[in-house]
């Protein structure tokens, strides 16, 4: 009786194309049948076997009142379709690429440069609450600030992500931020000085992958300090998770450590008093 009566309205269902796509029950299942009546968005009629021995049943859609939200946690149903594609609605028909899940901010790399990251964009976050503006790195960094200040306790923000997520730009970002609010960026530039020194630990940590032709095969972890007045006074950066399985092992659509290709150029530098 409860299962007949929720599965009366769309579901997601796997596929081998899509991940994931939507179907509509056309006939009331019932507790112990093996075959799911459904019809695709198309106006196909498919029978969707159901798994014998665990009876899954597949996961059910959000209400499209709800599709688009700016946070995953407001969605009905929240697993991997209902994720997938409210990320996807609200990057290719909002063009947003930042979506909040509860404290996290879930980034889309847009692999181009967009007008969301100047002065006035920066001030306008400046002061907010997270959750008052539309996600943002900029709501992350002014919330790790904010606490700082407020509580005279260190913050931290993690950046993690696959290859080519754009780590390494969210993470400028959020410095140009500090530097910024803390009226300290015309001084130190922090952003630029910390990620200056980026080609020395790349000449010898990075590698070639499928989606990134540079990519870090590193973890990095930068440490801004401030003054008493809330100013940037300098930044600390250091390397540590070295992959080491990449020496001994390689996958065979990746390349292995830069180490061999910067090297010789580095034994043939001339000598220096």
């Amino acid at each position: 009786e409860f299962y007949s009566k929720i599965y009366t309205h769309p579901i997601w269902i796997p596929d081998p194309e899509n991940v994931w796509k939507s179907a509509e029950i056309t006939k009331d299942y019932k507790p112990g049948e093996d075959v799911l009546e459904l019809q695709l968005e198309d106006g196909t009629e498919i029978r969707y076997p159901l798994d014998p021995v665990s009876q899954a049943l597949p996961p059910l859609r959000n209400p499209d009142i709800l599709v688009g939200e700016n946070d995953l946690t407001a969605l009905s149903y929240l697993h991997e379709p209902a994720v997938l594609h409210n990320l996807k609605v609200r990057f290719m028909e909002s063009k947003l690429i930042y979506t909040y899940s509860g404290i996290i901010l879930v980034a889309i790399n847009p692999y181009k440069q967009l007008p969301i990251y100047g002065e006035a964009i920066i001030h306008a976050y400046s002061g907010q609450n997270m959750g008052d503006m539309d996600p943002h790195i900029f709501a992350v960094a002014e919330e790790a600030y904010k606490q700082m200040a407020r509580n005279n306790k260190n913050q931290s923000i993690i950046v993690s992500g696959e290859s080519g997520a754009g780590k390494t730009v969210s993470a400028r970002y959020a410095m140009r931020y500090f530097a910024t609010v803390s009226k300290s960026g015309s001084k130190t530039h922090v952003e630029d000085k910390v990620l200056a020194s980026n080609p020395i630990t790349e000449a010898i940590g990075n590698a070639k992958t499928t989606r990134n032709d540079n990519s870090s095969r590193f973890g990095k972890y930068t440490e801004i300090s401030f003054d008493r007045r809330y100013q940037i006074i300098g930044a600390n950066m250091r390397t540590y998770l070295l992959e080491k399985s990449r020496v001994v092992f390689q996958v065979c659509t990746n390349n292995e450590y830069l180490t061999t290709i910067q090297w010789p150029f580095v034994l043939n530098l001339p000598d220096r008093d």
